[in-house]
């Protein structure tokens, strides 16, 4: 059975509530789904990938996969983790095809000095714009982790998930999970301090 959300509001609807009125035919309330996670998921997204237009394509793209699983919403126990596991997996799949086309490219150029120019990724407008929650330098920081730090700190500091709903979307173990967001957090700090900034994250 779906699990019912205490972070709503009094009188708002829980992702229960608006999945079984969806489960039951009734398409357009999946827009109220779509409404209340649609921010926090791009934010995810796009720190994992650092591009914003492939970070709507693969928010979309979630959002599609989930309403296209509506008729097992039931055996569902959290909504929101599966949706956050189902944009991780997207995003992943996307920074492993950027590998594999990175690795390409350099092999044309060595070969043939015919593959596309590599862009600094650091100097991205994207990357440099977008200071909401995280400034330029932590940002960058941030982007620099291995794939799986990267994934738990986001996860964990910048959603503020807890470790159990972290280990669910990684598949992890909770103990594994803790020691990715230390380590991650230690990776930035370290980072952060030879560039000159201390930004005192705990661990």
């Amino acid at each position: 059975m779906l699990m019912a959300n205490s972070r709503y509001g009094l009188g708002e609807q829980s992702d229960v509530e608006i999945l079984a009125e969806v489960s039951a035919g009734d398409i357009d309330a999946y827009g109220k789904i779509v409404r209340r996670y649609q921010g926090r998921l791009y934010n995810f997204v796009f720190r994992f990938v650092g591009d914003r237009e492939t970070a709507e394509d693969i928010v979309q793209e979630a959002f599609l996969r989930a309403f296209g699983k509506r008729e097992e919403y039931r055996a569902i126990a959290n909504f929101s983790t599966w949706l956050f596991t189902i944009a991780g997996n997207l995003a992943k799949s996307e920074l492993r095809r950027r590998k594999r086309w990175r690795l390409f490219s350099l092999h044309r150029d060595e070969e043939s000095d015919t593959g596309m120019e590599l862009p600094d990724e650091s100097m991205r407008p994207d990357h440099m714009a977008e200071t909401s929650l995280f400034n330029v330098e932590i940002q960058n920081a941030i982007a620099s982790l291995p794939d799986n730090y990267r994934q738990v700190i986001l996860l964990r500091d910048v959603e503020g998930m807890s470790y159990y709903e972290i280990s669910e979307i990684v598949k992890c173990p909770v103990g594994t999970v803790k020691s990715r967001v230390n380590r991650g957090r230690l990776k930035l700090q370290q980072k952060l301090k030879n560039e000159g900034r201390d930004v005192g994250l705990s661990v």
